[in-house]
């Protein structure tokens, strides 16, 4: 395969970059008064204003037709055809067949594998309403009150952003706690917070073996049996989320009360899975269907919808023409809602675990930028901390700012509020402010000449710093299944265009194996492994402040 970079279409986008300079977005507006009305696009309750990027029309063209030129359409078909598109570990890549609706076929092997999810999501329904409706009960014999999740990457994360987006519609007198912290500090909180009578585990493990999550999960177990002076509690408390049966019922789990998934379901694409137990606990079943139903419309809008028109390919090109020829390093995301509180680090790791590469799928180098950092808060209080240097800062980086526009008529103020600013800001980074216009403003508001002087170059803005407005019509189940599958597809457009396997994560693989010499070596009186120095000397300090403390 060869670089991105030799394709003659990237090429021809290279040679337009410099061929647009530094044109400024208020030039590109004031040249073009339909520019907003035609840079936008609308699916599945989702609207995108994408006018504020520093693209033209030509820009746009030469983007599509490379994105045609790297098969995207092939590697789509492949993808939701269930092909083994993801080569370096021979698996299929089917998280899309985890929305599709009973009845639609997808076939691995020759099985239909939609089948085989819907029985899941069916097991799962029973037990979720068991628990919701109080006939599950604990060891005592007592109703569940509380669950803690305990899981770390896509376990943690994916069902912990969902949950967060999705409090209002929550069982109430049901609480939910997420754990992936091995710390020991945020395990043991949690358990100070809920009774040992009342509290269901779910550990969510694929192999049963994540270190992390069972190092968490018998601390649970010793914390519970010990509350419940018998091991026999376990089984009425803990439930699993795995495919390794054996581990699981010699933990004490009833494999009756094991929920499974596949091999074709990457971490990171899993809360559509059993991996998702916790949204179905607190929002019920019919409403995390109405969650996958907002995923597949916008599988089905992103595999029909023309490239032009179509949300996930624009944004993906809009991030590889910011990235690969604007030089932008990271990306923002600023949800103007408190509730996707933790969609930023949810799309971290969709992101920079999916596309964090070097190498394409032959394994030769990629020879381009790729992921870039994924970082950000919510948007309003990200102003009043790192929007100093989005605005400017050195460095430019683009923003995608999400917005929900239904809202609770007692909070109509707040949300007004919220929005103006999240406009206002794209606005203002667009924008900026030149020098005249501040030794205006300065004039008039009385200021000696040589004050102004000396003030003008830090009040400048130079503007020119481009950004994507997403807006949901409301933050409901099927809008966030929505927006969440929008960004897995920009994701994978990315992947393609790029030529890189968006679907396995090996550099997690080393600091892993690694870590299990360096805990052999930490408990032990001295290294049986080798370490660098630096290492070396880290353990040692361990192991003295361990003696000094006498553990």
């Amino acid at each position: 395969m060869t670089s991105p970079a030799q394709d003659t279409t990237w090429q021809a986008l290279a040679a337009h970059r410099t061929e647009l300079g530094e044109r400024h977005l208020n030039a590109l507006f004031a040249a073009d008064p339909a520019r907003a009305t035609r840079m936008q696009a609308e699916a599945c309750g989702l609207f995108l204003d994408y006018s504020k990027n520093r693209v033209t029309d030509d820009t746009l063209a030469l983007l599509f037709r490379l994105a045609r030129e790297a098969g995207l359409a092939e590697r789509t078909a492949a993808m939701f055809g269930g092909e083994r598109i993801n080569a370096t570990e021979g698996r299929a890549v089917l998280h899309t067949a985890l929305r599709q609706p009973a009845g639609a076929v997808v076939t691995v092997d020759g099985r239909d594998v939609v089948a085989d999810v819907v029985a899941v999501r069916e097991r799962i329904r029973h037990f979720s309403d068991a628990v919701r409706s109080g006939a599950w009960r604990g060891h005592s014999g007592k109703p569940i009150t509380d669950v803690v999740n305990i899981g770390i990457g896509g376990s943690d994360l994916g069902p912990l952003m969902a949950c967060e987006a999705l409090k209002p519609y929550a069982q109430p007198g049901l609480r939910l706690h997420f754990v992936s912290n091995v710390d020991g500090v945020q395990i043991d909180d949690v358990l100070k917070a809920v009774d040992a009578e009342t509290t269901l585990f779910i550990v969510a493990s694929k192999t049963f073996t994540t270190q992390e999550t069972l190092t968490n999960a018998h601390t649970a177990r010793a914390w519970l049996i010990g509350r419940a002076g018998s091991e026999a509690a376990v089984a009425r408390h803990f439930v699993a989320v795995s495919t390794n049966a054996e581990a699981v019922s010699r933990f004490g789990i009833d494999t009756a009360n094991m929920f499974g998934f596949w091999d074709w379901v990457g971490g990171r694409y899993s809360l559509w899975s059993a991996i998702g137990l916790p949204i179905v606990l607190q929002i019920g079943a019919a409403r995390f269907d109405a969650l996958l139903a907002g995923a597949h419309a916008m599988d089905e809008h992103f595999r029909s919808a023309p490239l032009e028109h179509n949300l996930p390919v624009i944004m993906a090109l809009l991030g590889i023409w910011n990235i690969d020829f604007l030089d932008a390093p990271t990306q923002v995301i600023a949800p103007y809602h408190q509730r996707l509180h933790r969609l930023p680090a949810y799309l971290q790791q969709l992101d920079m675990e999916s596309n964090g590469k070097s190498v394409k799928l032959d394994g030769s180098p990629v020879g381009c930028q790729t992921s870039p950092v994924i970082w950000g808060e919510p948007g309003i209080n990200g102003q009043h901390a790192y929007f100093q240097m989005l605005h400017q800062g050195t460095r430019f980086a683009p923003i995608d700012f999400i917005g929900v526009l239904e809202h609770p008529a007692h909070l109509a103020h707040h949300h007004r509020v919220a929005f103006a600013n999240m406009v206002a800001q794209a606005e203002a980074l667009m924008r900026g402010k030149s020098a005249a216009e501040v030794e205006a403003e300065m004039r008039a508001a009385g200021l000696a000449e040589d004050r102004v002087r000396a003030l003008v170059p830090h009040r400048v803005f130079p503007g020119n710093r481009p950004s994507n407005t997403l807006l949901l019509e409301r933050l409901d189940p099927f809008g966030l299944g929505a927006l969440i599958a929008l960004y897995e597809h920009r994701t994978f457009v990315q992947g393609v265009v790029w030529g890189v396997n968006s679907f396995d994560q090996w550099g997690v693989e080393l600091g892993k194996q690694l870590a299990a010499r360096v805990l052999d070596d930490l408990a032990g009186e001295a290294d049986a492994n080798p370490h660098d120095a630096s290492t070396a000397a880290l353990i040692e300090r361990y192991r003295r402040g361990a003696r000094a403390s006498g553990h």
